[in-house]
């Protein structure tokens, strides 16, 4: 396990949504132009890492609030099943299934979509408003491992002024979860862009 604190370096605030097409664990194929609710959260995360299992409760309890209110949450899972077998497309499946997401949950076969986004680790959030401009992007929150103790809840936050027409009153707070793990061979090339 690599821990990753960090944030993504080829988006930066006020970017443009990199499109997608990805099949989901429900049978669907989630585009991304087709996506019109006013807020969008997409996510990247997976079966097997601890951080992104214990952030992966809060991230429910955030979409049933903010669903019904104009939110859209997509989880992507870009990781290569070849060395963590747990994160394989029929593994997200049953996971799904056992968790009942309210949301799609996507397969990031190719991993391009993971290396549009700079994704690093899981989970990795990153925010886009009506226009689909990047807005927010980082960390759920301040506290991993003890819910009760989070003081700055960013990724709430960020949604929550989006909702309400508002600037997020944090644009980026560095991700921090376990690597993505990329196929060998895939890793992406440093891409640096100012934030």
């Amino acid at each position: 396990m690599v821990l990753v604190v960090d944030n993504s370096r080829v988006l930066k605030i006020g970017s443009k949504l990199p499109a997608f097409e990805l099949p989901a664990t429900d049978g669907s194929t989630v585009d991304s132009a087709a996506i019109k609710d006013p807020v969008l959260a997409v996510i990247f995360t997976c079966n097997h890492c601890p951080y992104a299992q214990a952030y992966e409760g809060r991230i429910l309890e955030l979409a049933r609030e903010l669903q019904p209110k104009g939110a859209f949450f997509v989880l992507i899972s870009s990781n290569d099943p070849a060395d963590y077998p747990e994160d394989s497309f029929e593994h997200m499946r049953t996971h799904a299934r056992q968790k009942e997401f309210p949301f799609p949950y996507c397969y990031d076969k190719t991993q391009e979509v993971a290396k549009a986004y700079g994704a690093l680790c899981t989970p990795h959030c990153f925010v886009f408003d009506a226009e689909r401009r990047l807005r927010y992007k980082g960390r759920v929150d301040d506290n991993w491992k003890e819910p009760g103790k989070v003081k700055k809840r960013e990724l709430h936050d960020a949604m929550t002024a989006l909702l309400a027409g508002k600037a997020p009153p944090v644009k980026q707070a560095d991700a921090i979860g376990c690597s993505i793990k990329w196929k060998k061979g895939n890793e992406p090339a440093a891409k640096i862009v100012p934030s």
